[in-house]
């Protein structure tokens, strides 16, 4: 009986060995077997570009590195013009996503839109003289006439940013950061003549600028996408980008607080430039989008 019972207790801890990693091993199928997160629903191009309202700040003063990109068209009523290639010139402006009286973008597209931040940098080019018809996609203005223009000489580079190293997830990432816009200017200037309520949408904004009224006034740019050289754009994201078509109003609006922040560059091209440190003057412009020619974003 003793030797039974001492046999007994002498293959106790062997067996809760076995015992043990067998529900390690169960434990790690079970984990293994968890889903992922789910990544973000891309939006349709109609979706991203219907709500994308950008509010354009005057920066204080600074001149990048020497930088010379090379640009071609993405838009298909676009595609006749030629490759150019630019020099950065100094920084005018940070456009950043606003929401206009209290119109909420609806998901996905506002988990993209809401990280949206463009700084604008001057460039030169060659004249275009380019004739084209111009519809509001905004739900607010698409009953508004279609107005024709002509896009004469380039005039700045958008590119995008983030502002106090303030990353988005990792799925709005890799479509935002192919968002180039060239901005041309246009004639007629004609006026919009709206007045509107403007809400900051991106958090770092959202706590530091109120919101406010803000009069649209006269048509002054047209930015249309462009890819730069060196730039590998995955075709699901080329898709929607190549959709965005900004038309830039002069904006009267009352004193903001002035901001400062941190930009960093997040094109894959421009990914090596430095930080830049910019302070918001404020707000000069507000880009709406539109489409030209009846070619009207899929979705």
């Amino acid at each position: 009986m003793d030797r039974a019972v001492i046999g007994i207790h002498g293959r106790r801890k062997p067996m809760l060995r076995r015992i043990a990693s067998a529900a390690v091993a169960l434990l790690s199928v079970a984990f293994l077997c968890v889903p992922p997160a789910s990544a973000a629903t891309l939006p349709t191009p109609k979706q991203l570009t219907a709500y994308l309202d950008l509010e354009c700040f005057k920066t204080s003063y600074y001149q990048p590195p020497p930088t010379t990109l090379t640009l071609r068209h993405l838009n298909p009523v676009l595609a006749n013009l030629p490759v150019e290639t630019v020099t950065l010139g100094p920084r005018e402006q940070l456009c950043v996503p606003v929401a206009k009286n209290n119109q909420q973008p609806p998901s996905p597209a506002l988990d993209f839109i809401r990280f949206i931040d463009l700084a604008c940098y001057r460039i030169g080019g060659a004249t275009v003289n380019t004739g084209l018809v111009l519809s509001h996609l905004n739900p607010l203005f698409q009953g508004l006439p279609r107005t024709q223009v002509t896009m004469n000489s380039p005039q700045q580079l958008c590119v995008p940013v983030i502002k106090n190293n303030v990353v988005p997830p990792a799925d709005v990432l890799a479509l935002i950061r192919h968002i180039d816009l060239k901005c041309y200017g246009i004639q007629p200037n004609n006026a919009l003549g709206a007045q509107l309520s403007l809400r900051q949408l991106n958090p770092v904004l959202t706590p530091v600028i109120p919101t406010h009224a803000a009069q649209v006034l006269y048509a002054r740019q047209l930015c249309v996408p462009v890819q730069k050289a060196g730039d590998n754009i995955p075709s699901e994201i080329l898709n929607i980008v190549r959709w965005i078509d900004l038309e830039k109003f002069d904006l009267s609006v009352a004193a903001l607080p002035q901001v400062g922040l941190t930009l960093r560059h997040i094109n894959p091209v421009l990914a090596g430039l430095p930080q830049e440190q910019a302070v918001l003057s404020g707000a000069s412009q507000l880009a709406l989008p539109v489409a030209k020619n009846g070619a009207f974003p899929p979705g």
